[in-house]
């Protein structure tokens, strides 16, 4: 075999598709053009320069694209990042911001190291429904500024742009729909010299590439004391966010990632951003849906390109950029909005089947999103919502029935179910201590025992029966349980 086969059979098949290209090259510039008024309205949520929200874009995208975990996900500056770095840079300056980006980017590193990614599979589908919905409503809302008090053509705008996404595709897929909507509102605009708001308006793009160095503060334990709090709170809901997303795009590509690589990733991309003078970041969910949805990328390559045009884009036709009119990004990012939305979720037919409970989780996780814009709160509120109707569900389950010997001188109960916290606060108040026979014989074999509670509410009967002269014989224990009884009977007693 030649060397030039060998390297070819190496390399991955799409490197060869001229098809993937394509679609990886158009889906990185529509994403890079989309990242541009998003990063600067951030910018202004941190308090800091357009610059510095574009710069972490740029940063974030291309370093993730080669560390990160899951190919074609999208990460630049956020604004859920944004709201939790924005009163350090206003309290205490810009420099501690940056310090604080590299120090949740170790975070970031350290959490992924200790597998906090395998907290996923404790989040319910009900909780990712409600994060899929409330990030749609969020995308929308976001766009609701640049629909009021504005001149009366950005409406036809955006609607003509919406008018092309649905039925340009219906022509040809070979160039992203959303790509062709913005050059022709563009051309439009410029042409009759429409008067619009324009990418311009939202901020001055910046004319040359970042340069890295330190961030300017004292090294000292005074500013890692004050920067560790902001740190962690970003690093966390970093991670909830670049997650949960990872999560949906493998749901929406049919395929795995790695959550601990992107962890990690998220992390390392930070640190680099950080030190190039960026806001930090992480996952967006929205250019990711514009990415995999919309485009149908599939790889790193356009998450590179969008970094990487972004950059071009500011620097070497900055001018054109510019008077793009928001109208156009608008447009994209309501067709974004409803490509992710999940309406089987609220169908008439689907509520009628689910259980309410489930509903009950899918509402406040929205409703949590929602209210405080940070889709990191929804998650965990959502998540532990389930959890406990998952106990109480579980709880109901463990039922207790007694059977007397004959010749009346033993009973025994027979424990079904699953003996946990919840469950066994109620079992010590389903035996008749007083009535029963000298000899009772509790079956544990349609059982299991799980935690310490359960084992001191086993404690506690024996020790009712002990108090009434009657003896106390508990069988039928799985293996795992008697191991936990074990261990852990009569050592508890300080507990009741």
């Amino acid at each position: 075999m030649s060397p030039t086969a060998r390297l070819r059979g190496l390399k991955p098949d799409w490197l060869n598709n001229p098809k993937v290209w394509r679609t990886e090259v158009l889906a990185g510039l529509v994403v890079a053009l989309a990242l541009i008024p998003e990063a600067i309205s951030f910018s202004i949520i941190a308090g800091v320069d357009p610059a510095v929200g574009l710069f972490a874009s740029f940063t974030m995208a291309v370093v993730i694209s080669i560390v990160g975990g899951r190919r074609a996900m999208i990460s630049a500056a956020t604004g859920a990042v944004a709201l939790v770095i924005a009163p350090l840079n206003r309290e205490h300056g810009f420099g501690y911001l940056v310090a604080a980006v590299i120090l949740a980017g170790v975070f970031q590193i350290v959490l992924g190291a200790l597998g906090v990614a395998k907290l996923m599979r404790f989040i319910p589908r009900s909780v990712m429904v409600g994060f899929v919905n409330a990030l749609a409503i969020l995308i929308f809302m976001a766009q609701v500024p640049e629909m009021t008090g504005v001149p009366w053509a950005v409406y036809p705008l955006i609607a003509a742009g919406l008018a092309l996404m649905v039925f340009f595709p219906k022509v040809t897929t070979v160039i992203p729909a959303p790509l062709v909507s913005i050059v022709i509102l563009t051309v439009i605009t410029v042409g009759a010299a429409i008067a619009v708001p324009t990418v311009g308006d939202k901020g001055a793009l910046p004319s040359s590439l970042p340069v890295p160095g330190l961030p300017d503060v004292p090294f000292t334990l005074d500013t890692l004391t004050t920067i560790a709090p902001y740190a962690f709170a970003m690093a966390l809901v970093g991670l909830v966010e670049s997650l949960m997303t990872a999560k949906l795009v493998d749901d929406i590509t049919d395929t795995h990632s790695n959550k601990t690589r992107e962890s990690i990733g998220q992390g390392i991309a930070n640190i680099v951003t950080g030190f190039f003078g960026g806001m930090g970041g992480c996952a967006m969910i929205g250019q990711t849906m514009i990415n995999v949805k919309v485009s149908g990328a599939r790889t790193r390559v356009s998450t590179f390109l969008a970094g990487a045009f972004l950059m071009v884009l500011c620097i070497a036709f900055g001018p054109v950029v510019s008077d793009i009119p928001m109208a156009a990004l608008v447009a994209v990012m309501i067709m974004v909005s409803f490509a992710t939305f999940d309406w089987h979720s609220i169908a008439p037919k689907t509520l009628r089947r689910m259980p309410a409970g489930e509903i009950a989780v899918m509402v406040i996780t929205v409703a949590c999103v929602v209210a405080t814009h940070n889709l990191a709160v929804g998650v965990v509120v959502g998540s532990i919502t389930a959890m406990v109707i998952f106990a109480k569900r579980v709880a109901r389950l463990a039922e207790v029935t007694a059977v007397v010997d004959p010749d009346g001188s033993t009973v025994v109960y027979r424990v079904t179910g699953e003996l946990f916290f919840a469950s066994s606060n109620d079992l010590v108040g389903q035996f008749d201590y007083t009535g029963d026979p000298k000899k009772v014989v509790i079956d544990l074999s349609a059982a299991h025992v799980w935690d310490a509670s359960s084992v001191a509410a086993l404690d506690a009967i024996e020790t009712k029966y002990a108090q009434r002269g009657k003896s106390v014989e508990i069988t039928g224990l799985n293996d795992p349980s008697a191991q936990l009884h074990g261990k852990l009977s009569g050592e508890l007693a300080a507990s009741h």
